[in-house]
């Protein structure tokens, strides 16, 4: 799904304007990633979390010519989805 297509469908579901959801889809993302920045965490209950993880610096090397380059250390962002979601996304057959 592309971001017009969400934008388009949020909008449908919510029967508000394209442009308002895609303003209030941006202002969720933007809400996320300030929390990232601060070293938080934003949980949805029912559908999972955003955070961050720290990776160390590390050696890796080039595929093609098989040189050591070194990756510098990083700060990621990670999705736990919640036991909800998995469930739906995972349905028991009986």
């Amino acid at each position: 799904m592309t971001k017009a297509e969400l934008i388009e469908a949020v909008a449908k579901s919510a029967g508000v304007s394209k442009a308002d959801a895609d303003r209030t889809i941006g202002a969720f993302f933007d809400t996320v990633v300030a929390t990232a920045k601060k070293g938080g965490k934003v949980a949805w209950p029912g559908f999972g979390s955003f955070s961050t993880s720290k990776s160390k610096a590390r050696t890796g090397r080039n595929p093609q010519t098989g040189a050591a380059v070194k990756i510098a250390a990083s700060t990621r962002m990670k999705f736990t989805s919640s036991t909800t979601l998995k469930a739906a996304l995972n349905k028991k057959k009986k």
